[in-house]
């Protein structure tokens, strides 16, 4: 007796498809997360590098002028003599000037780390609550 090979319903075909298409979309929309996630990253990090490059030539001419300063407050107080006021009115001169140009610097590079989230919180709470989703479907 030949055994016959009976093809499963045309329901249980339609049910093995729609569920690989669903099982393919949830694919696909986690391979779209992951790469918005990445291209955030990469955005916020160049953003980073953008505004930490003043910040720091700004930290640096607050320090050198800060420096100056103090050394034109030594020659200020110094008795050695009139002469020596040209250096100290100068070395304040370069002083003040560095020290506002550094501060302006540091303010520009604040102001640019605020204006951005290096983080890319939206699309990684999107994919978290996908994968919550994907791990507990209700």
């Amino acid at each position: 007796m030949a055994s016959e090979v009976q093809s499963p319903p045309e329901h249980d075909q339609n049910m093995a498809a729609l569920l690989t298409g669903i099982v393919n979309d949830i694919q696909d929309l986690f391979r779209q997360q992951v790469a918005l996630v990445r291209t955030e990253v990469r955005e916020d990090f160049r953003k980073t590098k953008e505004a930490a490059f003043p910040l720091a030539i700004g930290l640096w001419l607050a320090v050198l002028g800060s420096i100056l300063l103090c050394i034109t407050a030594a020659l200020a107080l110094s008795p050695a003599g009139a002469n020596l006021l040209s250096y100290w009115a100068s070395f304040g001169l370069v002083g003040v000037v560095v020290f506002l140009a550094g501060g302006g610097l540091v303010y520009f590079g604040k102001k640019k780390f605020e204006s951005f989230n290096p983080l890319p919180d939206k699309s990684a709470e999107a994919l978290k609550e996908n994968l919550e989703w994907i791990a507990k479907p209700k």
